[in-house]
């Protein structure tokens, strides 16, 4: 699919982990392969001490499953999408055992939201378990969020006790579209919320307004440099400082993403920049 798809992707540390000095929990893997293009964005759970370590294995774990599945089978199936669920468990319980955890250690580390788009020349799929957001074709969607903040997370499956009855923890087709209909896909972290909501602010201490989130896909920067994506959700989300000559105070300027906000956008190649959308921020 690279001939006919392009990919760019970036991640940015959130307001509200910054100030408390943790990492960024989400993680974002991408692949492209003669007959597919795979994007996986992973969110780790806030309140486990090493759940961006889960998400960023949980990520390179899913596209590369999704490679081999691929060269192996029919996504039409459904029972590829159940084959994937047990090759994502299984590569946790291996790392598990490796690590010789127990089942504390695995829900510290192994707790990540996913949210991933598989392409392939016939379909479009997007797919997940947990919080997440994607658009497809400019139409955006918002999965989440859950009661009490708390997410499905795959790796509960570990844990099922299974004369509980069925396991809940399976993953989701949230869209299947036929590819030859496809322009864009975005996919993204709970974060890009956010990003959607501050759409028609101003950049911290600039003129200019954070713009809506089709510039993702519409603007041919963020595909011509891999570092641009990144670059623009630091520029939304930096505190500037700057004096108040008035009151001779200085004023502190927040950032305007309070969570790790991770997105990859997927177009098709040819796209014209500005999209069918006028107000597309490419400055």
């Amino acid at each position: 699919m690279q001939q006919h798809f392009e990919v760019a992707a970036g991640s940015i540390l959130g307001q509200n982990h910054r100030r408390v000095s943790q990492n960024n929990q989400d993680a974002w893997a991408s692949l492209t392969l003669g007959q597919a293009t795979i994007a996986v964005v992973c969110d780790g759970c806030g309140s486990r001490p090493k759940s961006e370590v889960g998400a960023q294995l949980g990520a390179q774990l899913t596209v590369h499953a999704l490679a081999q599945l691929v060269a192996e089978e029919q996504p039409e199936d459904e029972l590829f999408w159940q084959m994937l669920r047990k090759h994502l468990l299984g590569g946790m319980q291996t790392l598990q055992e490796r690590l010789g955890a127990d089942s504390q250690r695995l829900v510290d580390y192994w707790l990540f939201t996913l949210m991933g788009c598989l392409v392939t020349p016939e379909t479009t799929w997007i797919f997940g378990l947990g919080d997440g957001v994607f658009a497809i074709n400019e139409e955006f969607h918002q999965i989440g969020p859950f009661t009490n903040n708390a997410p499905p997370y795959l790796a509960y499956s570990l844990l099922w006790n299974t004369e509980k009855g069925l396991d809940p923890f399976q993953l989701q087709i949230y869209a299947q579209h036929p590819t030859e209909q496809v322009q864009s896909v975005l996919i993204g972290s709970d974060g890009v919320g956010d990003l959607v909501n501050v759409a028609e602010d101003y950049l911290p201490g600039k003129s200019e307004l954070v713009g809506p989130l089709n510039q993702f896909w519409c603007c041919d920067r963020y595909f011509q440099n891999p570092d641009q994506v990144r670059r623009r959700l630091a520029q939304i989300n930096r505190e500037v400082i700057q004096p108040d000559w008035h009151t001779r105070q200085v004023r502190k300027i927040p950032g305007l993403l309070p969570d790790d906000t991770t997105l990859i956008s997927i177009r098709r190649k040819g796209t014209k920049e500005g999209g069918s959308d006028a107000r597309c921020n490419c400055r």
